[in-house]
């Protein structure tokens, strides 16, 4: 069994003695018996002065790039102060958030992909918080896909966003407060944040070997097999087929009205992809891209976790589609992630190589960029290793 740095710190609670705080977390932020992490530092005597949220808000129950509020908790009456608003200054907290405070505390599930906003948020609220002159302390949590795998290319200069807000794989196998520490060293902050890291957990564990419950750190991250498919169908956000967003198995699911699903499902099947299984189906999403319409395409069956690549199976998807469907087959054209003088795939992917290799309609060139991830892997992978706060295995 694991201690997160929560779970640890309710263990050493009398260190918020007297600490006027404030707590940046979401609705995954519980302790080992399930509890908020607001309520439960209130039941132990330290309730904190305020609250911060990240995207989708501090209940997790936003969509994706929908502003969150300004609010009160209803259960503890703890001012929520929003920390993703309507324009891009919004994703950076004021040194004026941090007025009266003496400490910021941390607690943010990541799922362990680039494009994932809460380790931008937390590494810009930490930054914020000690221009203030506030201490920082960062509560450490599983990385769901575990700390030994790193898959996919760095991102080029250029490409940063809130999707791509660090030069890091999409997959980079490392916790919040790793990718925190990777962070504060390479732009060698002043001061240095506090790591509650966690006891029992391996770089080599996923999370279906936890023993922990998931709780959905966002509206469409519901389950631990949406997580391991993320990597790569979060691509799918920068297509208009619907990626699964507004029915129950977001990004297992993708299509669109008048894809041949038989075929995609057989053209996949072929590829042989370890792990995961298509099948064809029908879907109809209930808001966002088709809303209302039948769609066509394929589930995504995670059979075998350990062994999924989840970037180039997205990658794979989007060729499929593309070979299948090119008729229907378009990029998305509308501001992403406040962004809307690139295209989304290219802030995703961090370039645009990758779209270059799929509009070429030659396998050979989306082939030969995967390769190139290799040396960006290797160099991470030596990067990295003064910020990590876990040991790697043989």
């Amino acid at each position: 069994m694991i201690a997160t740095g929560l779970d640890r710190l309710l263990a050493e609670v009398s260190q918020l003695g007297g600490r006027k705080y404030g707590v940046l977390a979401h609705a995954a932020a519980v302790t080992q018996g399930l509890r908020p992490i607001h309520l439960a530092l209130a039941e132990a005597g330290q309730p904190p002065a305020v609250l911060f949220a990240p995207e989708h808000g501090f209940y997790a129950v936003e969509q994706d790039m929908v502003p969150s509020a300004d609010q009160r908790d209803p259960w503890s009456g703890a001012p929520v102060l929003s920390l993703y608003g309507d324009d891009v200054a919004s994703l950076r907290p004021s040194p004026l958030a941090f007025a009266g405070l003496d400490l910021l505390v941390i607690d943010l599930q990541d799922v362990g992909a680039r494009y994932y906003t809460f380790a931008a948020t937390a590494v810009w609220a930490a930054e914020a918080a000690l221009a203030a002159g506030c201490e920082v302390w960062v509560l450490d949590r599983p990385n769901p896909l575990g700390g030994a795998v790193i898959e996919g290319n760095l991102p080029e200069p250029g490409f940063e966003s809130f999707v791509g807000a660090f030069r890091i794989p999409v997959r980079h196998g490392l916790t919040l407060c790793e990718l925190v520490r990777l962070q504060a060293l390479r732009e060698r902050w002043p001061g240095q944040p506090r790591y509650w890291t966690m006891s029992g957990w391996r770089r080599d564990l996923l999370w279906s070997e936890l023993e922990r419950p998931w709780i959905a750190p966002s509206p469409n991250m519901p389950s631990f097999a949406t997580a391991v498919v993320y990597p790569g169908m979060c691509l799918m956000e920068a297509t208009e087929f619907s990626e699964g967003r507004g029915t129950t198995r977001p990004f297992l699911l993708a299509g669109a009205p008048g894809v041949d699903a038989v075929r995609l499902a057989t053209r996949l099947s072929g590829r042989e992809l370890p792990g995961v299984c298509f099948l064809p189906t029908l879907f109809k999403p209930q808001f966002q891209k088709h809303g209302g319409e039948i769609c066509a395409g394929v589930e995504l069956a995670v059979t075998e976790p350990g062994s999924v690549a989840g970037y180039r199976v997205g990658i794979e998807v989007l060729e499929a589609f593309l070979e299948v469907s090119p008729e229907v087959f378009a990029w998305r054209d509308a501001p992403y992630e406040f962004v809307s003088d690139r295209p989304a795939i290219d802030l995703l992917s961090g370039g645009s190589a990758l779209r270059a290799a799929l509009e070429s309609r030659a396998s050979s060139n989306t082939r030969d960029w995967v390769e190139t991830w290799r040396a960006d892997e290797r160099a991470f992978a030596v990067e990295r290793r003064d910020a990590l706060l876990y040991p790697e295995h043989a």
